[in-house]
């Protein structure tokens, strides 16, 4: 059976999701409460998945 290989997701992929998050929240707010939550939920989601695939990414000496 091969063994599953994983590779991390980009930094840009993180920063866009820090950003998106922090502008969902102070900017987004003024205008609609639901699409503050919206962006939020997805924003936070796309941290998460970056977080996991650091956490199972190769590390150097591979």
């Amino acid at each position: 059976m091969m063994q599953k290989v994983y590779y991390p997701l980009n930094s840009a992929f993180m920063v866009t999701s820090i950003l998106g998050f922090l502008v969902s929240i102070f900017y987004v707010g003024t205008l609609s409460t639901k699409w503050q939550f919206t962006f939020s939920l997805f924003f936070f989601l796309m941290f998460v998945a970056s977080m996991i695939s650091m956490t199972y990414g190769p590390s150097r000496a591979d």
